[in-house]
């Protein structure tokens, strides 16, 4: 942990009081606002929806839009309010054929799983819709060990069988920058054995937390951060001071909003966005969510590597996500993911367990491009408790609609035809930022997609699939595989090596 850290001075703070206080760096805002201006301009915003609102839907128009998605192009925020306005349902049927079309050019015929892993449900914040919130006495706080991490480990990636996590962290001077670096490392370090004997770990950690300082960044840059989400809550500046109480971190909004221009600078260039829905007019929200993506490209010239679709669900010692105005059914919330989708093709699409079943099988068909499965937001909730499916609402940050374990997602989407990939070969050869980023508008990404979604679940149904999920599945990998033969006949044989060792046993194997 240490030579992370070395030549990089990370501030350390007395106790919570003196975290509130003097956490914030202003001038590590400033320099991302030219002239004082917002990224984020309401009035611009609120003039477009308003504008299109009162314009009659133009199918031409439309369909102009929808091509130009086509082509991975970012929309600019008129064209946004103008596929939010549209109600024609042949045109929205038109538009989620798109959505679905542009996901399967850009990312292939895949959804890539993950598991949350919550590290600590201490903080400094009193977020109002929050089961971590300080100040909730209803929450069991803790943080984990190292030991514990490893027990974690061993469940998620031994018993489980999955690859890939975004761990999640209160805002705590307690789970410091130092502490999540030591925790990635321990994920990554952790070995153990499938169920049929097969040493696996976790390969990718993505990252869930606070806004950081440059500096912070750069220490988790070097213990291999994978994609550094921030999720905005709500971009309605008055909302969120509402729901936000001044005096805690969270509350300063500049702080937030410019966190992935933070990352970007400290060469953390995956980064992960996402509104939670219901806090405010799901309209603003979108568009707003669209105008942060055009301006990390204009500044960076690379956008979200993910956007997420979280909403509000029951959390302990709160009755704002039961009570808000601005809550969403599931035929919106489908909506929300077909527009995000044509507005900001390139990008990768979560939509996790907060979700029921029906809704998330829904977005699968629309767009999306990684689910979790098997989830547990308790803390120690993996190693705790016996069935994968439990859930102690006091331990965990709100509560869980989709509670299907990963085997039982996996056969269901190959059900669907749809392959799950455990890939983290992206993130390991350099394909990240800038460079991931041109591969997806081209279309080149997906088929080293492809390839390693075939070598990722080879993996994981000889090492932890039923023979009834095998059945279901074989055919699928092996249609996937052809496709590999018929459309790159040149690099077909040493994609067939590669997977032929993975059979005889060998593992992580990618391109």
């Amino acid at each position: 942990m240490q030579a992370a850290c070395d030549n990089i001075q990370i501030r350390k703070f007395k106790n919570a009081d003196d975290y509130r206080r003097n956490f914030v760096i202003p001038e590590q805002i400033k320099k991302y606002l030219p002239g004082g201006k917002h990224f984020i301009d309401e009035n611009m915003l609120k003039g477009c929806l308003e504008t299109a609102s009162q314009s009659p839907c133009d199918t031409v128009r439309i369909r102009e839009i929808l091509a130009k998605s086509k082509m991975i192009e970012t929309l600019l925020p008129e064209e946004t309010a103008a596929l939010i306005q549209v109600t024609d349902p042949d045109l929205l049927a038109e538009m989620e054929q798109t959505a679905l079309a542009i996901k399967k050019s850009v990312y292939d015929n895949r959804i890539v799983m993950f598991a949350p892993l919550y590290m600590s449900n201490l903080c400094v914040n009193r977020c109002a819709y929050c089961g971590f919130r300080c100040g909730n006495e209803a929450q069991k706080r803790r943080m984990l060990n190292m030991d514990e991490v490893k027990e974690e480990i061993a469940v998620l990636a031994g018993k489980i069988g999955h690859k890939r996590l975004i761990a999640v962290y209160g805002e705590h001077p307690d789970t410091s920058t130092e502490y999540i670096a030591e925790t990635i490392r321990t994920a990554y370090s952790h070995i153990v054995k499938s169920p049929r004997g097969a040493e696996v770990g976790i390969r990718r950690v993505n990252v869930n937390a606070a806004p950081l300082p440059i500096e912070d960044l750069r220490v988790l840059k070097t213990v291999g951060i994978g994609t550094f989400q921030v999720f905005q809550e709500t971009y309605h500046r008055a909302t969120y001071e509402r729901i936000h109480p001044a005096g805690t971190v969270k509350g300063d909004y500049n702080w937030r909003t410019t966190a992935f221009h933070r990352a970007m600078e400290a060469g953390v260039d995956d980064v992960g966005m996402g509104v939670l829905y219901g806090l405010y007019d799901w309209k603003f929200e979108l568009l707003a969510s669209v105008m942060h993506a055009r301006d990390l490209e204009q500044q960076f010239g690379i956008g979200p590597h993910t956007i997420s679709f979280p909403r509000l669900e029951p959390a302990s010692g709160t009755d704002l996500p039961t009570n808000s105005p601005w809550l969403i059914d599931d035929a919106t919330f489908r909506r929300i993911v077909v527009i995000t989708r044509l507005s900001v093709p390139y990008t990768g699409m979560i939509v996790t367990c907060r979700e029921s079943p029906e809704s998330r099988d829904s977005c699968v068909r629309c767009g999306i491009t990684q689910m979790d499965a098997s989830s547990n937001i308790a803390i120690k909730g993996y190693s705790d408790f016996a069935s994968e499916t439990q859930q102690e609402k006091d331990r965990q940050q709100f509560v869980l609609s989709d509670n299907r374990t990963l085997e039982e997602l996996i056969a269901h989407l190959a059900e669907e035809g749809i392959i799950t990939s455990f890939c983290t070969a992206g993130y390991r050869c350099g394909r990240t930022g800038g460079c991931i980023m041109d591969a997806l508008k081209t279309g080149k990404e997906g088929k080293f997609c492809k390839i390693n979604a075939v070598l990722t679940f080879r993996e994981w149904l000889d090492d932890f699939a039923s023979p009834a999920t095998l059945a279901l599945c074989e055919p699928v990998l092996n249609r996937e595989l052809e496709q590999i033969r018929e459309t790159l006949p040149k690099f077909y044989p040493t994609v067939k090596e590669h997977y032929d060792r993975i059979c005889r046993g060998e593992r992580d194997l990618f391109f």
